[in-house]
């Protein structure tokens, strides 16, 4: 079987992902909202992330300086404690679950990894980090199931977990119909000590 060419290049942000068991304990509280708000766009439970830095579209050239940059990031912080907590949105479309814990250092480590990823010659938005974690987008004619799906996720507090990886992720935004879809390029292991070639205990997928 014929395997596909490797884009030339790929839509990347920097994240971190919540374990399994958070991510089922959101689940089950959003099961109203499932059900009461079916036209929403909701996110695969297994896509949920936090972004860190959304670097846009790069060449596919750029990943190996991103692979040695973020192995060290990951290796000089230790891993977070953080929670889900409440929800939110951003105009009316798209929800949110906000971010509960180490929020103090989840802000250094964005710092951190914007610059590194600034180091490397990568332009991007540099937008000011608003830690959440995106759920659902509304369609343009629908300007009330956002709010509504928010407003019943504001007593959600989730418990708090231990994030241990920095993740490089890829999506298929923009590149043509159907629903949107993430993919792990490369994990790193917070604390983990960075070999010498300068790659640092990465995890693929």
């Amino acid at each position: 079987m014929d395997v596909p060419p490797e884009p030339s290049t790929l839509r990347v942000f920097v994240a971190l992902a919540p374990p399994d068991d958070a991510k089922d304990e959101l689940a089950r509280a959003l099961r109203p909202a499932y059900a009461a708000y079916p036209r929403l766009r909701w996110n695969r439970i297994e896509d949920w992330h936090i972004t860190l830095a959304f670097l846009g579209e790069l060449p596919s050239t750029a990943v190996p300086s991103l692979r040695s940059v973020l192995a060290g990031a990951a290796a000089s912080h230790s891993a977070l404690r953080l929670g889900l907590r409440g929800g939110g949105h951003f105009d009316e479309r798209l929800l949110w679950s906000g971010i509960d814990g180490d929020l103090e250092r989840l802000h250094a480590l964005a710092a951190d990894v914007r610059e590194l990823v600034r180091s490397c010659g990568i332009e991007f938005r540099d937008r000011p980090l608003r830690p959440h974690l995106t759920l659902a987008r509304s369609r343009r004619d629908d300007p009330a199931s956002v709010p509504a799906a928010a407003a019943g996720l504001s007593a959600f507090v989730g418990r708090l977990w231990r994030t241990e990886r920095l993740h490089l992720v890829g999506s298929n935004i923009g590149r043509g119909p159907g629903p949107i879809r993430y993919r792990d390029i490369e994990a790193w292991r917070f604390g983990a000590a960075v070999r010498s070639g300068g790659e640092g205990a990465p995890t693929r997928p």
